[in-house]
């Protein structure tokens, strides 16, 4: 039987809000619609991708691929109820879009339990990466992460660590982030008093000298972990802003510049014998850094853990198979619209 793909990027700010009535923001909105193709970048032949406007999607895929046939089917939520499907495989999951896809009348049978989403939703909490990244540790890697469940857990913080990154237990990219400068203000005071309240704690972590942000692109199935590939992407302000497309070999290359390839071996066996995400089943991304300690690069192994489809995983379903071809995969919002461009680096 056929998957049903959904692309819901809202995911991150869904799984911090844990409500099943969400609203996603303005942008989260129009960048699901706008990108709403994007599965069938990866889904297999004859299977749906839900879609608000099934010309639209067509339209956006072909330009996006330059014409490449589309192998799937584009469905609308009234459309729904009818189909048989063998599973569901969204970009995340979380107790909102069960409740949507529920009340478009889909059968709970092949959606995940309530129970099984608030597992998914405390694995995500970034407690989880930290845990991780205590597992990682050895020579030639760096980081530390601390759960603060009080202001003056993170003054002891800033105490021992003048520069200081905080981050919300959840939040989507480049939000929920602060960083901190030997003290805090009121205005980070106020956004920490609220965090404390509304999360219940948060992160705290030094402040490291970044040179190259990257990550791992993983699937957990019932046989195990398993390492599908290197995601070298580009941030802003800890937003997304593109990615590397190339082999392999040229991923490695271009990051053996700066460490050894065998800690990334290193690091990527660790990842897979790690027991921390064990309950977990589908696809995830650890994005992880190389930063500078005086003249040494050093790795840092977990700069967080999404349990979910990654822009990584995306970049996979588009890599060259030639050594010699490198592109740039990016979102730019251009005309009021989100849109999917690559070129040649």
């Amino acid at each position: 039987m056929a998957h049903l793909h959904i692309f819901n990027p809202e995911h991150d700010i869904a799984l911090a809000s844990n409500l099943t009535n969400f609203t996603a923001p303005h942008a989260g909105r129009q960048l699901r619609a706008d990108l709403c193709y994007l599965p069938a970048l990866w889904a297999d032949e004859g299977d749906y991708v839900l879609v608000e406007d099934a010309d639209y999607a067509t339209r956006a895929y072909r330009r996006a691929t330059r014409g490449r046939k589309c192998r799937v089917e584009w469905v609308t939520k009234s459309q729904l109820a009818g189909l048989t499907l063998d599973e569901v495989l969204p970009w995340g999951w979380d107790a909102a879009l069960r409740h949507q896809l529920l009340h478009y009348g889909m059968d709970a049978s092949i959606l995940p339990s309530e129970q099984a989403i608030a597992e998914i939703r405390q694995l995500s909490h970034r407690q989880t990466s930290s845990l991780v990244l205590r597992q990682l540790q050895g020579d030639g890697f760096v980081g530390k992460s601390i759960l603060c469940e009080s202001m003056e857990d993170v003054e002891q913080q800033l105490s021992l660590h003048p520069h200081l990154v905080l981050k919300a237990p959840w939040s989507s990219s480049g939000r929920g982030i602060r960083f901190i400068d030997a003290e805090m203000d009121d205005y980070h005071r106020g956004w920490l008093r609220n965090l404390l309240k509304s999360q219940g704690g948060v992160m705290a972590e030094p402040y490291y000298e970044k040179v190259k942000d990257f990550g791992m692109e993983f699937e957990v199935t019932d046989d195990g972990i398993h390492y599908l590939g290197l995601s070298l992407f580009h941030t802003s302000n800890g937003a997304y802003t593109g990615n590397i497309l190339a082999t392999e070999n040229a991923k490695r290359e271009i990051l053996s510049r700066y460490i050894p390839a065998s800690l990334l071996d290193a690091v990527k066996e660790k990842i897979i014998n790690t027991s921390a995400i064990h309950s977990y089943r589908g696809l995830f991304g650890v994005d992880m850094m190389i930063v500078r300690d005086d003249s040494l690069f050093l790795l840092h192994p977990c700069v967080e853990i999404n349990l979910r489809r990654t822009m990584g995983h995306v970049a996979l379903a588009l890599s060259p198979s030639d050594d010699d071809i490198r592109k740039v995969m990016r979102i730019d919002y251009e005309d009021n619209n989100y849109k999917l461009r690559i070129r040649k680096l």
